[in-house]
């Protein structure tokens, strides 16, 4: 699935790109090629940088297979998306987001699992959209975006589906700074090696301790629901 998204590597740093030339929509393609990618990844070394192409980071699950009327397929991809987001919320090594644009959705959830989240100047948005789109926001997603925005944008962002601009998006606690587009890259590989030097295990115990309880109600969730579909 290279063609969706692709792995390289600078150094200590494992980069995700994701280019489908499209929404970079996270469509059980997607998804099963960034998991693919996070089981190559040392879980005992170095850093991680994920990115999307130019202008934009990623628009979200696959809205064509959510109105496919195939519910298990929906269900597969947002059961995907679900493991996705806690396999990276709680990856072992360090994470840095180069919000290259646009991210909604699924996308700002990516975001918001990152250790550090760099976005880029610009007319840009950022915006869980799910409730103006008769979708809810379930526990499992909850739980991580809870964790970053500031709790004075908790009702705008989640309950009322609030855009922001990258730089108002920093204020929200969604982003940790904006930069130009043309430092994005070189920000978050300074970032990203910074943070590559943190031992192991002493990183991974310490997210281990501070997400149990957060990890654990996200299980529970995953446990209980396994869909992420519109509601009639």
């Amino acid at each position: 699935m290279t063609d969706i998204a692709k792995l390289s590597k600078e150094g200590d740093i494992s980069i995700i790109k994701l280019d489908d030339g499209k929404a970079n929509a996270f469509s059980f393609d997607m998804l099963s090629t960034v998991q693919g990618f996070l089981n190559e990844i040392p879980k005992d070394s170095g850093a991680v940088v994920i990115t999307g192409r130019t202008g934009l980071f990623s628009g979200g699950f696959d809205l064509k297979t959510l109105a496919s009327g195939d519910a298990e397929a929906a269900m597969k991809m947002t059961s995907l998306g679900f493991k996705t987001l806690l396999d990276l919320y709680s990856f072992p090594r360090p994470i840095v987001a180069a919000v290259s644009g646009h991210a909604v959705a699924l996308g700002l959830f990516t975001v918001c699992c990152a250790d550090i989240r760099i976005g880029v100047e610009g007319k840009f948005v950022l915006q869980a959209n799910e409730v103006r789109n008769n979708m809810d926001i379930p526990v499992q997603i909850l739980e991580i975006i809870k964790d970053r925005l500031d709790k004075k944008h908790y009702y705008k962002a989640l309950y009322h589906s609030d855009t922001y601009t990258p730089t108002e998006a920093v204020t929200a606690g969604l982003l940790d700074e904006v930069v130009p587009a043309d430092k994005l890259m070189e920000t978050a590989l300074e970032r990203a090696n910074d943070l590559a030097t943190l031992p192991h295990p002493h990183y991974e115990k310490t997210k281990q301790y501070s997400q149990k309880l957060i990890v654990e109600r996200i299980l529970e969730a995953l446990n209980q629901h396994g869909t992420y579909l519109p509601q009639a």
